[in-house]
């Protein structure tokens, strides 16, 4: 996924399915140097992390 779309994502109300390593995030943010975002899982789990955007794929 490029710069550009995580921001569509992260600026858009609607809920666009968005996964890492095959399983669904919630993207948090996008980091300053516009290569890496802060995900959680969807669900209970509230556990972060920072992942390169170019693993986020869009369904």
């Amino acid at each position: 996924m490029d710069q550009n779309r995580v921001k569509q994502i992260l600026s858009s109300s609607a809920d666009i399915v968005v996964k890492y390593n095959g399983t669904s995030v919630w993207i948090d943010n996008l980091h300053e140097n516009g290569r890496t975002a802060t995900v959680h899982l969807r669900g209970p789990l509230e556990e972060r992390s920072d992942v390169d955007i170019n693993e986020l794929t869009e369904e």
